[in-house]
């Protein structure tokens, strides 16, 4: 497989692609993370990754030979809003405590660009918790401190193995991506 680029700064991203042993570079740029406001919730992420792709491909315009672009983007949605990093302590607790003992989807837009190629999908994962209690949440929050995840909380952290009852979909679509279908379509892209 070439070398692609990540367009994500996602540590988690970039130790999925690692584990499937896809040969990259990661280069990002800052972009807007705005999107319509009547736009459907399951278009919204694909909509952020599609920019954060084209604006690692508008950079690399003059080269001959652009290399394929990977972007990607995750929400996590509880009762049709998206919930998304938590400002502060205090709001990862909130977060988390909405989360508790309820069923959220995760979907992660995926946009590869090969050119003026674009594959683009949205995948889906249903994530239910236990009832957490206070004691728990605030246990996480300190000890992990999730500013940085979307929905205040990693899967495969200690949140993710004692207060998980079941997840329908790719795992590793919580942790930001879906690898192994983004390995098939790279495999076609690269085919």
């Amino acid at each position: 497989m070439n070398k692609i680029i990540l367009a994500s700064q996602s540590p988690r991203r970039k130790q999925l692609l690692e584990w499937a042993e896809v040969p990259f570079e990661v280069l990002v740029k800052e972009t807007d993370e705005a999107y319509p406001p009547s736009m459907a919730i399951e278009e919204i992420p694909v909509f952020i990754a599609r920019n954060k792709a084209l604006a690692i491909h508008n950079l690399a315009t003059g080269d001959i030979d652009v290399p394929v672009i990977l972007a990607a983007d995750t929400v996590v949605v509880l009762d049709d809003r998206i919930i998304g990093k938590p400002k502060d302590r205090q709001n990862a607790i909130d977060i988390l405590m909405a989360l508790s003992g309820k069923t959220h989807r995760v979907i992660t837009g995926v946009v590869i660009l090969n050119g003026s190629n674009e594959i683009a999908f949205a995948d889906v994962t249903e994530v239910c918790f236990h009832p957490l209690t206070k004691q728990q949440i605030e246990f996480y929050v300190d000890k992990y401190k999730p500013y940085d995840k979307a929905g205040a909380y990693a899967i495969q952290e200690w949140i993710g193995v004692v207060g998980i009852k079941s997840i329908t979909g790719d795992f590793y679509n919580v942790m930001g991506l879906p690898v192994s279908r983004v390995v098939q379509q790279l495999e076609k892209i690269n085919n």
